[in-house]
């Protein structure tokens, strides 16, 4: 008989993303295992390996992130639902060490066809999902670009300021995407 687990998948990759934010690419199982109190056969059991254990937390991220975005869709201006979107994609990134810790990862990702693969995949979603935002609040942004092109505008605005951030952190992650954004979205609504 299999014993019970003590410790679910899910809480296995937050520890993941914390050793990660901690340490970067070159972190081990055996640091994510500690971070859990649980044995390093817990975690290669589960996933097999640091690439199994990143394939997972990926799935898991683009799961998280586009869940969150659907609820900013629930406020009630659409333009401010969208705004909300775009800027918690990144807001999560924590300490401009960490968020630089996590970006060393990305690159390591970049490397690796099925870690990058699964890149592409997050981004599609996240698009996806600007995508359907950006057509509810089209109304309210006469100057935008078409839906496809706005999203894709709005994906790189945030991709470009979470990377600049975190080379050069001024102020909290949210602040400075909430900012340019708007810079964004206010020549969109055509209000100088």
């Amino acid at each position: 008989m299999a014993r019970p687990r003590t410790i679910t998948d899910e809480r296995l990759l937050e520890a993941a993303g914390t050793v990660i934010g901690k340490v970067g690419p070159g972190f081990t199982l055996a640091q994510v295992a500690a971070e859990t109190g649980v044995a390093v056969g817990t975690v290669a059991q589960r996933f097999g390996s640091k690439t199994g254990l990143l394939q997972a937390l990926s799935r898991l991220n683009t799961r998280s992130v586009v869940g969150l975005m659907r609820e900013c869709g629930e406020l009630a201006d659409p333009v401010e639902a969208l705004r909300a979107a775009v800027v918690v994609v990144y807001e999560g990134l924590g300490t401009a060490e960490t968020a630089a810790n996590h970006l060393g990862q990305l690159g390591v990702d970049i490397g690796d066809p099925e870690l990058r693969a699964l890149l592409g995949a997050h981004f599609t979603a996240v698009e996806a999902e600007l995508r359907r935002l950006t057509r509810v609040a089209a109304r309210d942004l006469p100057g935008a670009p078409g839906v496809v092109r706005a999203a894709r505008v709005l994906l790189g605005v945030a991709n470009g300021a979470a990377l600049d951030w975190s080379i050069r952190p001024k102020g909290r992650i949210a602040d400075r995407l909430g900012q340019d954004v708007d810079a964004v979205l206010t020549a969109w609504k055509g209000v100088s």
